[in-house]
């Protein structure tokens, strides 16, 4: 981001946090010594996660997070906009680069809970078989909204 356009980006993005010890809060799961926190910092996130919270807790940043300190390779897709076309086209890149490179990929969907059955389970084989990492937030109860 260029000089000019950083000093006029909204204030939250601005004083966003950009690594793992700047983010404040929900330290039972990025604190020192957890298992995600250890997993992001190793780039060893091989288990796909649902991040579920109110606006503004922190899920887009902890996911940028994710992108800025590992080596994967990494989508966003938010739902409201992106289908199953969309989906198919990063399924099929993430197979691509992964034969070609060993580049692994991390699916970030923001707004999951906005897909439909059909499309939630569309992803559902390519998670199980690893082509890629899903990084799902949500502002829903996942157990009531995300894939029912």
């Amino acid at each position: 981001m260029g000089v000019k356009m950083k000093s006029e980006a909204p204030l939250a993005a601005r004083m966003r946090p950009i690594n793992l010890d700047q983010f404040v809060g929900q330290s039972e799961i990025i604190g020192s010594e957890t298992l995600l926190r250890r997993a992001i910092e190793d780039d060893r996130l091989f288990s796909s996660i649902i991040l579920w919270g109110p606006p503004g807790t922190g899920k887009t940043t902890l996911a940028n997070i994710v992108a800025e300190t590992t080596k994967a390779y990494f989508v966003t897709l938010g739902a409201v906009f992106a289908g199953k076309r969309e989906l198919r086209e990063v399924i099929q890149d993430a197979r691509e680069r992964r034969k070609l490179y060993g580049i692994r990929t991390i699916l970030f969907v923001d707004e999951i809970h906005r897909w439909n059955k059909a499309q939630q389970d569309a992803l559902l084989p390519h998670v199980e078989s690893g082509e890629i990492v899903l990084v799902g937030a949500t502002t829903e109860n996942p157990y009531f909204e995300v894939n029912k």
